[in-house]
């Protein structure tokens, strides 16, 4: 593609040497440039790409674009390459994609999904609801991307960078997708990587003390300007009414298309009459012209305000009410509240809680609508934040009826070592717990402790499915590990059985 087809929309230019060049890719990763490439450099958090400049030109980069107050002594650019200088490079390079990729985003709808919580199940939701109705959808998330059906890759953030998120919409508009369901991060947006994303809908979930410090957001009232800035982006939004910060939205953006959901206070979509069990949620809510009753398989009080949150959308877009019930109840996200199914009936949910307000959220939300016992299984990983380790083992303690400490991607650490820092954190409480090093011998005893009333919490894995040591990792499905413990204790059975017979 031409590079002035390329730069088109980018405002201030600066240019130094030859704009007739056929480019044929993007990158701002030096390591991936190619013969005929524009390089962009992005100043990061841990390293500058300006540094870089002089790498992507060796390796065949015909033109870069650099920041206007980037350091000039960096780099040495021969006369050959063509240097553009631009006032921020973060947004040259969402431009520049967009535009090299033929504005993906306008060929199919595009729904996006902020708030502190609730961003991936409510993804998964709509993106079940919209595939049950026949619809050829795209996500984008924190679990994985996928295409009209397949998974296309694992992520490794919740939003990606621009040119990766147009690399994305590009394909999904080769797959003839219809709807692309994207989750959207307050960095996302703070770092331009959502720019030119052609959103058709949004919904802000909720908002809670998260992501403050030096590198994210300054204070409360910053990461939520940074979040409404999707509400500028789009005319038509979803919020929660029951949210201290999202319940203004609707004043703030008077002339938006802005629909409510909630429990507590007015909203246009108001759900009633909640059961909250161990193994499920349901309640009622206004799905066409009559009050419905809609179930899910994801329990907890926040699985309603995501279910309304999906629902909202499908609505909008005019889905079934018949489709809507059955697509929430088949629902399961991977790691997130994920409920096993057994022949025992034994409630067992695989969540990927693994910070210290994570695993208290999950803990209090499960420990609020289960009858027995809350039995905690986790561990730590090691070469990560060792402060947080005791504090995890406090809160178990606090919460849990009874907590297995056990292993989870020790890395380089010794399993033991890790397990002894979370123990001394459960020993302040009062909190019953075992030991047991062996993961899968400690899901088997939970398993075998647990009773239909109570839960068994498999934290901190969620949808990784593997053990991380010595730098290897290894294949560990915690899903495969319960069937496998299931059959195994069912063999036993028989063989009691027979040797009864005999």
């Amino acid at each position: 593609m031409n590079i002035n087809k390329i730069l088109q929309g980018i405002d201030n230019l600066k240019v130094k040497g030859n704009l007739d060049l056929d480019i044929k890719g993007i990158e701002n990763y030096s390591e991936n440039v190619k013969e005929g490439y524009l390089f962009i450099a992005i100043e990061g958090f841990s390293t500058d790409g300006h540094k870089y400049v002089n790498n992507a030109i060796e390796k065949g980069a015909k033109a870069v674009i650099i920041q206007e107050n980037c350091d000039k002594n960096l780099f040495n650019i021969p006369e050959d390459v063509t240097v553009i200088m631009v006032e921020n490079t973060r947004k040259a390079l969402a431009i520049c994609s967009d535009n090299f990729f033929n504005h993906p985003s306008q060929k199919f709808k595009l729904i996006g999904i902020t708030g502190t919580k609730g961003k991936t199940t409510t993804s998964y939701m709509i993106k079940q609801i919209l595939e049950k109705a026949g619809k050829k959808v795209g996500l984008i998330g924190t679990i994985a991307c996928y295409s009209n059906g397949r998974k296309i890759e694992e992520s490794d953030r919740t939003t990606p960078e621009s040119l990766h998120i147009q690399e994305l919409f590009n394909k999904m508009v080769e797959d003839k997708v219809e709807y692309v369901v994207m989750e959207v991060s307050s960095q996302s947006l703070k770092l331009n990587r959502v720019d030119k994303c052609n959103f058709d809908m949004v919904i802000f979930t909720n908002l809670s003390e998260d992501h403050i410090s030096e590198k994210e957001h300054a204070n409360m009232k910053e990461y939520f300007e940074t979040k409404l800035k999707l509400f500028e982006m789009c005319k038509v939004g979803f919020v929660n009414s029951d949210d201290l910060y999202t319940t203004k939205i609707p004043k703030l953006f008077p002339q938006s298309d802005i629909t409510t959901f909630g429990i507590d206070n007015f909203a246009n979509l108001l759900a009633k009459d909640i059961t909250i069990t161990n193994t499920y949620v349901d309640f009622k809510v206004k799905l066409g012209d009559r009050n419905e009753r809609v179930k899910t398989g994801i329990p907890g009080r926040f699985s309603v305000y995501n279910s309304l949150a999906a629902i909202c959308i499908a609505q909008k877009i005019g889905i079934s009410k018949e489709i809507i019930k059955e697509a929430l109840l088949e629902v399961r996200v991977p790691g997130r509240s994920e409920m096993i199914d057994n022949k025992r009936e034994i409630p067992i949910m695989i969540d990927y809680a693994h910070t210290s307000e994570s695993l208290e959220n999950i803990l209090r939300a499960v420990k609020s609508y289960t009858k027995g016992k809350v039995i905690c299984v986790f561990g730590c990983g090691g070469n990560r934040d060792k402060q947080k380790r005791p504090i995890m083992g406090e809160i178990s303690g606090r919460i849990a009826d009874e907590t297995i400490i056990t292993s989870d991607n020790p890395r380089d650490e010794k399993p033991e070592e890790i397990i002894s820092e979370i123990e001394n954190g459960i020993k302040k409480t009062k909190g019953k717990y075992k030991i047991i090093v062996d993961r899968t011998k400690a899901i088997k005893s939970a398993i075998k402790r647990a009773t239909k009333n109570d839960i068994i919490v498999l934290a901190g894995k969620g949808h990784e499915t593997y053990q991380e040591i010595k730098g290897k990792k290894y294949p560990y499905d915690e899903r495969k590990v319960i069937k496998e413990i299931f059959e195994e204790l069912e063999k036993n059975d028989r063989n009691k059985k027979d040797k009864k017979g005999e």
